[in-house]
C-alpha cells in the first residue's frame, strides 16, 4: 500500500482546471528541488529554511540505528515507560505513529495540573521522559522537564539516565541537555515542527515507544518519486489542488477517518493545515469529524469532505460508497505524511500564502508572558449560573444571565460562512467526554466546529483562529483544579501557566475582533453534564 485518492464533484474540477498549471509551472520539481521562489519573493526567506522536510528521509535514517540502540538499552534496564513532552507538530506525529502501531506512548502535551501529576506520579521508577522543543525555549515543555528533573531527583533517579531530548542544533534547549549529560538528538533545523513527522521529532518518541521507524521511513521514500516528478498524476498536485482550487473555494475541509488503518491521522493533518494557510484573512479550516457528524447531512456549500478509507482506489465503486463531491485517500502512514506536506505546500502557493511561517502563533503567548509576568487579580465573572462562571465582553453576552443564553448568543454572531471554535483548557484525561460538546453544538449551530484541547491546540489551530478569515465563533471552557502544582525554579504555577495561556489568547482573539465567550466548571465533573444540558437546549 502507497498512496491513492479518488476525487469528484468540486473537488474533480478544481484538479483538472489547476493540476496542468502546476505542472507547466514545474511545481512538485521546485519543491522537491527546494526553491523558495514558489510561493512569491515575501515568503521567499522563510520558505527558504523550512523545507529540509523534502529530504527527510534519507537525512533521518541514520537515526534509526541509534533510536533503536537506546530503546534496547532502556528495556535492558527494565525502563518501558515513555512519555512525550512536546507541543504542536512534536506531539501531534509521535501520537498518531504510536497509536496507529498500537504502541504506548504517554503524550503530555498540557500544562493542566492533574494531568501533569497524574503522568509524574504514573510509574516513575520505569520511566524516561522524551522532550521535545525545536527552539528550545518551549514554556510548557520547559515546565514539563523541570517537573521531572525534580521528581527524578526526589526518587534518587539521576535525570540524565531518564531524560531524552529532541532538539534543533544550537539552541537553548540543546546546549543545556548537553550540559546535563542528556541524550540528545538533534532535527534538522530546516524543518518547522508541523512538517516535521518524519525528522527526529516523529521518529525518536515512535522508535522508543517501539515503532518500526525504518519501515515508515520506507513508506514514505515509496512515494518520493511521484512527488517530486512534474506530472498530472502526482498525488501531491492532486490533493493540493483538490483542498485548495475550487472556485468558490470551499474552505472548510471536513476530515473523516472512515475505515483508514491509521489512527488519529486527521488531528495531525489539522495541525498542518490550519498552521500552515491560515493568514492574510485567508485559509483552509480543518475540522475532525465522524462518520455521523451533523456537518455531513448539512448540505454545506464551503465544507469539502475529505474521507480516510482503507482502498480510495476501490472505495468508490459500489454506489453506496461513491460519496460523490468528497475526497477520498488512503496509503500508508509514512506515504500519507509525505503527500499530506506537499499537497499543504502546494495549497499554500494557490492561496497566495506562505505555508511555512506562523506569524500569529507568537502574539498569544507575548500575551501570556505578559500576565504570567502581571499575575493580575482574576477578572470576576458576568455571572455564575449553576456553579458555571460566565466571562465575556458585554457585546458577546448580549445582556444573558444564564449559560444557555450566553452560548445563544455567541451563535447569534456566527456569521453564514462562519464556524465555531471550543477550546477547553481542562484535564482531559478526566474529562474526555467534553469533546461530545462539539457534535451538540455542531448540531445547534447547523455549521462547522471545531474541538481543540488546550494549550495543545494553540501550537497548531491557534494560528487560523487569528490569522485566517475572521468568521469564526469562540468558546473557552476551563476547569478550576482542586489541586495545583509548582514550576520548580519559575515564579508561576501549572494552574497559573495554563490561565495565562487562556486569558492570553482571548485577549488576542478579542483584539482581532473574535467573539469570545469563556466558562469556567468550579466543579468539572458535575458542571460538565449540566453544560451539556445548557448547549442542548
Amino acid at each position: 500500500m502507497s498512496f491513492k485518492i479518488h476525487v469528484s464533484g468540486d473537488a474533480e474540477a478544481a484538479v483538472r482546471s489547476t493540476v496542468p498549471g502546476l505542472v507547466n509551472d514545474l511545481v512538485a520539481s521546485g519543491i522537491t528541488a527546494q526553491d523558495p521562489a514558489l510561493w512569491g519573493p515575501d515568503a521567499e526567506a522563510e520558505a527558504g529554511i523550512r523545507l529540509g522536510w523534502t529530504e527527510a528521509v534519507a537525512i533521518s535514517r541514520p537515526l534509526v540505528p541509534q533510536i533503536v540502540e537506546l530503546r534496547e538499552r532502556f528495556l535492558a534496564a527494565g525502563i518501558d515507560h515513555f512519555v512525550l513532552s512536546g507541543m504542536g507538530g512534536s506531539s501531534l506525529a509521535p501520537e498518531v505513529i504510536t497509536r496507529t502501531g498500537n504502541l504506548e506512548l504517554t503524550i503530555l502535551d498540557t500544562t493542566d495540573p492533574g494531568h501533569v501529576l497524574d503522568a509524574v506520579n504514573d510509574r516513575l521508577s520505569t520511566t524516561v521522559l522524551v522532550v521535545s522543543s525545536k527552539s528550545g525555549s518551549t514554556v510548557e515543555t520547559d515546565s514539563h522537564r523541570r517537573t521531572y528533573e525534580k521528581a527524578f531527583r526526589d526518587a534518587g533517579i539521576d535525570p540524565a539516565e531518564r531524560i531524552v531530548v529532541v532538539t534543533d542544533p544550537g539552541s537553548p534547549l540543546d546546549v543545556s541537555a548537553r550540559e546535563a549529560g542528556y541524550a540528545v538528538f538533534n532535527a534538522d533545523p530546516n524543518v518547522g515542527g508541523r512538517y516535521s513527522a518524519l525528522t527526529a521529532f516523529g521518529l525518536v518518541p515512535a522508535g522508543l515507544a517501539g515503532f518500526d521507524i525504518e519501515e515508515l521511513l520506507e513508506e514514505a521514500e515509496t512515494i518520493a518519486l511521484e512527488l517530486a516528478i512534474d506530472d498530472e498524476t502526482n498525488p501531491g498536485l492532486i490533493l493540493g489542488a483538490a483542498i485548495a482550487g475550487s472556485k468558490p473555494l470551499r474552505d472548510k475541509l471536513g476530515i473523516v477517518s472512515d475505515g483508514t488503518h491509521i489512527v488519529g491521522f486527521a488531528d495531525w493533518a489539522e495541525q498542518l493545515i490550519a498552521e500552515s494557510t491560515g493568514k492574510e484573512g485567508k485559509g483552509l479550516l480543518p475540522v475532525v469529524l465522524d462518520v455521523v457528524s451533523p456537518e455531513l447531512s448539512e448540505g454545506l456549500a464551503d465544507l469539502q469532505v475529505v474521507r480516510l478509507v482503507d482502498n480510495a482506489a476501490a472505495h468508490h465503486l459500489f454506489p453506496a460508497d461513491r460519496h460523490r463531491g468528497e475526497i477520498l485517500v488512503s496509503g500508508s502512514l509514512g506515504a500519507m505524511f509525505l503527500v499530506w506536506e506537499y499537497a499543504v505546500a502546494v495549497a499554500g502557493r494557490l492561496l497566495g500564502i506562505d505555508p511555512f511561517d506562523q506569524p500569529d502563533v507568537e502574539s498569544a503567548k507575548k500575551a501570556a508572558r505578559g500576565l504570567l509576568d502581571a499575575r493580575p487579580e482574576p477578572t470576576e465573572p458576568a455571572f455564575v449560573d449553576a456553579g458555571i462562571e460566565v466571562r465575556g465582553d458585554p457585546a458577546v453576552l448580549r445582556g444573558a444571565t444564564t449559560v444557555g443564553a450566553a452560548i445563544s448568543a455567541l451563535l447569534q454572531q456566527l456569521p453564514a460562512d462562519g464556524y465555531v471554535a471550543v477550546q477547553a483548557y481542562v484535564n482531559r484525561v478526566a474529562l474526555p467526554q467534553l469533546a461530545g460538546i462539539r457534535d451538540l453544538l455542531a448540531a445547534r449551530a447547523k455549521r462547522p466546529v471545531t474541538f481543540g484541547w488546550g494549550p495543545r491546540f494553540l501550537h497548531s489551530t491557534g494560528q487560523f483562529h487569528k490569522g485566517g478569515p475572521a468568521v469564526g465563533v469562540f468558546l473557552q471552557i476551563l476547569s478550576r483544579e482542586s489541586v495545583d502544582l509548582q514550576v520548580p525554579d519559575r515564579p508561576f504555577t501549572f494552574g497559573q501557566l495554563i490561565q495565562a495561556r487562556a486569558d492570553g489568547d482571548a485577549a488576542v482573539l478579542a483584539q482581532h475582533g473574535r467573539p469570545v465567550l469563556t466558562i469556567t466548571l468550579t466543579d468539572p465533573t458535575t458542571n460538565v453534564e449540566t453544560l451539556f444540558g445548557d448547549v442542548d437546549d
